[in-house]
């Protein structure tokens, strides 16, 4: 049975770092935006095995995503 879940996608000085909200400790990092969610997607198929072999309840999704969209105010700039 297939269940989506949502990532957290982090911007890095050097690198991404991501993790499934619903799932603790899955977490997973890349270079790049493609390699992370490429390493996240292999994180969590295993962490979810892992789950499963020790028996431990496997979590429902219940995360979602959304944005929201604000003016941002200029800097104040010191005179």
């Amino acid at each position: 049975m297939k269940k989506r879940y949502a990532i957290a996608v982090e911007a890095g000085e050097r690198n991404f770092s991501a993790y499934i909200p619903d799932v603790d400790g899955c977490i997973s990092t890349g270079a790049s935006l493609a390699e992370v969610r490429a390493n996240i997607h292999e994180a969590l198929t295993a962490h979810l095995a892992w789950m499963a072999d020790d028996g431990d309840p496997i979590p429902e999704p219940r995360t979602t995503v959304d944005y929201v969209e604000v003016e941002v105010p200029d800097p104040v700039t010191a005179a």
